[in-house]
C-alpha cells in the first residue's frame, strides 16, 4: 500500500496545521493562529496546573496566565521546539509559585470530582481502573507541594530532571531526591487499595 494511502486525511477533512507553522505566524502577531495553539494545548496545561494546585477556579486561571506568558515569550521560542512542554514548564512554575503564596489557602478538590484528564490516558491511566486513578488522585494531592510538582512534571509530562531542574530552579539532585521521597509516599497511601484489589481478585468479588 503506498504511503499516500495512509497519511490521506478524512474525506472532507482539513489536515492539521503545522505547530511550527502556526508559532512563526503568532510571533508575528497573527492572534488566530496562537487562538489555535491554545485550543490543542489547553486541556493539558489545565492538567498540569489543577495537579499542583488541586483547585478548579485556580488551576484555569493559572493556565490562561500561562498562555498570557507563553504569548509575551514567543520571541524568544525556538521555532522547531515542540511549544506543549514548553508552556506546561510555565504552567506548572505558575502553580507552584501560587501555592507558596502566604495568601494561597491550599483547598481540596470536591469528594467525588471528575478530573478532566489533561491528555490521552498514558501508560499508567491505561492499567488502572476509575477506583485505582481516584485513590492515585486523591495520594498524589496529599504530597508535600514540592514534591507533587517534581512528580507531575516527571510522570504526567515525562520531563527529563534537567528540565524539571530548570524549571523549578532546583538542581537535578534536589528533583530526584523529591521524586524518590513521592514515590515512597505514593506506595505508603495505596499500600492499602493494592491489598484490597488483590484480595477482590483472589476471591473473584467483583
Amino acid at each position: 500500500m503506498a504511503l499516500a494511502d495512509h497519511a490521506a486525511p478524512p474525506s472532507g477533512a482539513e489536515p492539521p496545521v503545522d505547530e511550527t507553522f502556526l508559532v512563526g505566524r503568532a510571533r508575528h502577531g497573527d492572534l488566530s493562529a496562537f487562538e489555535e495553539i491554545v485550543r490543542r494545548y489547553r486541556r493539558r496545561v489545565y492538567g498540569v496546573a489543577l495537579r499542583i494546585v488541586r483547585h478548579h477556579e485556580t488551576a484555569e486561571d493559572v493556565a490562561q496566565e500561562a498562555f498570557v506568558r507563553a504569548w509575551r515569550g514567543l520571541d524568544g521560542f525556538e521555532l522547531g521546539r515542540p511549544f506543549a512542554p514548553w508552556v506546561c514548564r510555565i504552567a506548572a512554575n505558575l502553580a507552584l509559585n501560587h501555592v507558596r503564596s502566604p495568601r494561597m489557602r491550599e483547598q481540596a478538590l470536591p469528594e467525588g470530582h471528575d478530573e478532566e484528564p489533561a491528555q490521552e490516558a498514558g501508560p499508567l491511566g491505561t492499567l488502572l481502573d476509575a477506583e485505582a486513578r481516584r485513590v492515585l488522585d486523591d495520594a498524589v494531592g496529599a504530597l508535600p507541594t514540592e514534591q507533587r510538582a517534581v512528580l507531575v512534571l516527571r510522570v504526567f509530562e515525562e520531563l527529563s530532571y534537567d528540565e524539571i531542574a530548570e524549571t523549578l530552579q532546583i538542581s537535578p539532585g534536589t528533583v530526584m531526591s523529591r521524586l524518590y521521597r513521592a514515590r515512597e509516599r505514593l506506595a505508603r497511601a495505596l499500600v492499602p487499595y493494592l491489598g484490597a484489589a488483590a484480595a477482590r481478585r483472589k476471591g473473584g468479588v467483583a
